[in-house]
This record gives structure tokens, sequence and C-alpha cells, in this order.
């Protein structure tokens, strides 16, 4: 099945009429603390649970999920475990939060943050550039580094998913300290880490 795209002026449009009752952004937590739609809430791509998700949002399963990530990339893969759970009232959000801010759509800042995308292409420049050095000062085997890298880029371009991006997405630099005594804002609660009845109402 299709997954359903709209443009951020579009959701613009079904915002301003008060029909968005409810939109993740599936980056890592410092990627949206950084910046996100005001109106977006944080469920990481990594701890996905699609049927925790719909679960959790008290009897809205029949109003349309909509998702959204940095770019479309990481969204494209949130809907397609939501539909391989048998959702079908998903929505992607056509270029992610970079469009949407471009579109005009409010955002909110916080503290700039280096994205996933940046994060795998200067590990996996670093794993080549240390595979051919190794390689050429101590063993030639060490080549074998760099090819593997190689492959996982190619594999991660042909399958349209990255390992590397999912481990990274899990380091402690990604995730964002927990404070006690604060409360998070619904839009950046997310809905695997609270009870169920006072995240996604």
């Amino acid at each position: 099945m299709a997954i359903t795209t709209i443009s951020p002026q579009e959701l613009a449009a079904r915002q301003e009429r008060g029909e968005v009752n409810d939109l993740i952004d599936v980056r890592t937590p410092v990627e949206f603390r950084e910046v996100h739609v005001t109106f977006a809430r944080n469920v990481p791509l990594d701890r996905l649970d699609p049927n925790a998700v719909m679960n959790a949002r008290n009897g809205a399963n029949q109003q349309p999920l909509y998702v959204i990530c940095r770019s479309g990339n990481r969204a494209n893969q949130a809907c397609e475990k939501f539909l391989a759970a048998g959702f079908i009232n998903i929505v992607n959000v056509a270029g992610g939060t970079l469009a949407c801010e471009q579109a005009g759509l409010p955002v909110a800042r916080g503290k700039q943050a280096i994205s996933l995308e940046r994060q795998v292409r200067i590990a996996a420049g670093l794993l080549v550039l240390a595979g051919a050095a190794l390689g050429y000062f101590v063993n030639l085997n060490w080549i074998g580094l760099s090819a593997f890298v190689g492959a996982g880029l190619a594999f991660a371009g042909i399958t349209d998913t990255c390992g590397m991006g999912m481990l990274l997405a899990r380091m402690p630099w990604n995730q964002v300290p927990k404070t006690s005594g604060s409360k998070s804002s619904p839009a950046t609660t997310n809905c695997e880490s609270k009870p169920r009845s006072s995240c996604c109402g």
C-alpha cells in the first residue's frame, strides 16, 4: 500500500482548520530539541512501537496520524512500520521539518545539534579514512574496514535503511537528559516513556 503524503502547506492548512490532532516527529530527542514544528511531539524512530503509539491515542485512531522527520526519509520508514502493523491512516509530511520551516510553519528552537544524517557521514568518512590509513601503515588487511563501510553505505542506499544511523541514534549524545521535577510539554513527550493516560490525549 502506498504511503499517503502531504505538503507542508497542506499540513498548515489542515492545522488552521483544526484537523491535525497528532503529529509525531521521529528524529532523535536531541534533533527534536534543536528545532521542531510547535505542534509535534517526539517519538524516536529507533524506539517506535506502532501498536503502543496507536493504543495511546485514547480513541483517536480514526484520525490521521501525521509523521515528520528532518527531510522525509525517516518519516517514510516510520510510515512503513505503521502500515506493516496494519494501520493505514498514516500521513507522511513531505520534506520534513526543513520544508515546514521554509513554508513558514511555526517552529520551536533549542540547543543546536548535529543531525543524524551528518553524524552518519562523519562516522562513515572517519572509518573509511582509518581503514585506508591502517591498511597503508599497519597491515593491508585493514583495507577491509573501508570496504565494509562502503558495502554498508551501498546496502543502505538500496534498502533505504541505515544500520549505522539506527546505532548512532541510541548514543548518549543523541538523547536529552531527564531532569527531576521538570514537566515535559505535550510536544516533547515520548509515548514510549510515559503512561498512556498522560501521553497522547
